[in-house]
């Protein structure tokens, strides 16, 4: 414990998490800080103008589904803070060689009858999923505990903890098979691995019961919002205060770091050099794991991309690989350290949707596809041949583009170890044990210095959910105090 306390609680690092957690201390009636190394808050939710003046860019997250169906974002009011959602008509299309493409719709039904032959498959995987998932929310999107559930995580178990590529089985369309593979693509590693369906089934669900979403105005709406709410209720924020050693910080009760294990090491470290259980847990967090990273592009463009199947042109996210087979060869080859010649690749077009992100009768496009961790590898070619693979004349409408190798996306958020935006690879190994082996992931083995980023359950994303849950332990643990009512479901 700190001797001193100006404050209650210090947080470092305001991104979703590190915001989600400061309010969850406040609300309790604590005094907090958050300090941000950098000048603008938000982490992975910054927006800026990349290319050219008047083209909005995000330049990490863009498409929101999660902080849509966030249980702790959706018990504030985010709203009356500036923060407007924007849903695309379709959630996110898949197209394919010939201009066919297939589409996660609202509809249960029109998504299912969309894939054919496969109708009545995607009816049992979906249906029960979207009917329980405002229940089960908070069991999936927290730690490893007894569930207020259980039935319904227990059948959410039997299709998420599969690979892929097993599930992938039940299906036989390409329609089908390749939303799927573009889904699970999202777990940012091989399709093979076990629980890989889990997150294309949560990305699905999300979908069918409110749309993938993007923020008016940019990424930077969230954190704005976010940001805006805790200063209402008498939180600090302060900005251009780097943090490397816990010298630097206010005295303090608690501190809760928004930071992945490497980072907490470099800050913190010698909190864990004496004491058998103290070198224990700085040995665990020496062997946490990163996976793939990411290399990603910014265009300003002089139209809408001119994609062949009209679905794409109404989804406010497109997944470009092809077949399942094609995908899961790509996100495989990749995580063994090559560089595919058709990498997976994830493009936003917000524009489309929201007309503050470019000038009048402009666009903007958003993409990056996986590499291995710390590739220097410029992918610039290869993703935008495989985007005009299936909008002929793409290249065509480009005005400027921006590109961030892994390196430049950890200079810019240092929680993107490698290029690794997920904070952590989120396999079967660092699923519930992560950032180590422990019944409580947020508390670390030293007095009062909690961990609340996403490596933590419940992982990547923008939810908030790792810092809320990170914040109600430390109520619990660091002051003696009751936790918070369970949100909603939980």
């Amino acid at each position: 414990m700190l001797s001193r306390t100006e404050y209650d609680a210090v947080v470092i690092g305001s991104g979703p998490n590190g915001l989600s957690a400061a309010i969850t201390l406040r609300r309790a009636g604590l005094s907090v800080l958050v300090v941000e190394a950098k000048s603008t808050i938000g982490g992975g939710l910054r927006s800026a103008e990349l290319t050219l003046p008047g083209f909005v860019h995000d330049v990490c997250s863009a498409v929101h589904p999660l902080a849509a169906g966030s249980p702790f974002f959706n018990s504030l009011p985010l709203a009356d803070h500036g923060l407007d959602f924007i849903y695309p008509p379709l959630s996110a299309a898949h197209p394919f060689d010939g201009g066919t493409a297939a589409a996660l719709r609202h509809s249960i039904d029109e998504t299912a009858r969309s894939v054919g032959a496969d109708e009545q498959v995607y009816r049992q995987i979906m249906e029960p999923l979207v009917r329980h998932w405002p229940a089960m929310a908070t069991d999936v999107l927290g730690p490893l505990r007894i569930p207020k559930h259980p039935l319904d995580l227990a059948q959410f178990g039997l299709n998420a903890l599969p690979s892929a590529q097993q599930l992938a089985k039940r299906f036989t369309t390409k329609e089908a098979r390749g939303l799927f593979a573009g889904m699970a693509a999202h777990s940012i590693q091989p399709l093979s691995n076990l629980t890989t369906s889990a997150i294309a089934l949560v990305l699905m669900a999300t979908g069918h019961l409110r749309g993938w979403p993007v923020p008016k105005g940019g990424s930077q709406s969230i954190a704005n919002a976010l940001a805006s709410y805790f200063r209402s209720i008498g939180g600090i924020i302060e900005t251009d205060r780097p943090i490397q050693s816990m010298q630097q910080l206010p005295s303090a009760k608690v501190a809760i770091f928004d930071v992945t294990p490497r980072q907490l090491l470099d800050i913190a470290g010698d909190q864990f050099s004496s004491g058998i259980a103290n070198r224990f847990y700085r040995w665990q967090l020496e062997k946490y794991r990163y996976g793939m990273g990411v290399f990603k592009i910014d265009w300003a463009l002089d139209g809408p991309i001119p994609f062949t199947a009209p679905e794409c042109r109404s989804a406010g996210t497109i997944h470009i690989g092809g077949t399942f087979e094609e995908i899961a060869e790509a996100e495989q080859r990749t995580s063994a350290g090559q560089h595919p010649d058709r990498p997976f690749v994830l493009v936003a077009q917000q524009s489309l949707f929201d007309a503050s992100r470019a000038p009048a009768g402009k666009h903007t496009a958003w993409a990056y596809c996986h590499v291995p961790n710390g590739s220097t590898v410029d992918r610039t070619e290869a993703i935008e041949r495989q985007i005009e693979r299936f909008a002929p004349g793409f290249r065509d409408l480009i005005l400027a583009r921006h590109t961030m190798n892994t390196q430049q996306m950890e200079a810019y958020n240092p929680n993107y170890i490698g290029g690794d935006i997920n904070g952590g690879i989120i396999d079967i190994g660092q699923l519930y044990t992560r950032p180590v082996v422990t019944l409580s992931p947020y508390q670390t083995s030293a007095p009062g210095i909690y961990l609340c980023s996403s490596s933590t359950p419940p992982g990547g994303g923008v939810h908030g959910m790792c810092g809320y849950h990170a914040a109600r332990v430390a109520l619990r643990e660091g002051f003696g105090l009751p936790t918070p009512i369970s949100l909603a479901g939980g």
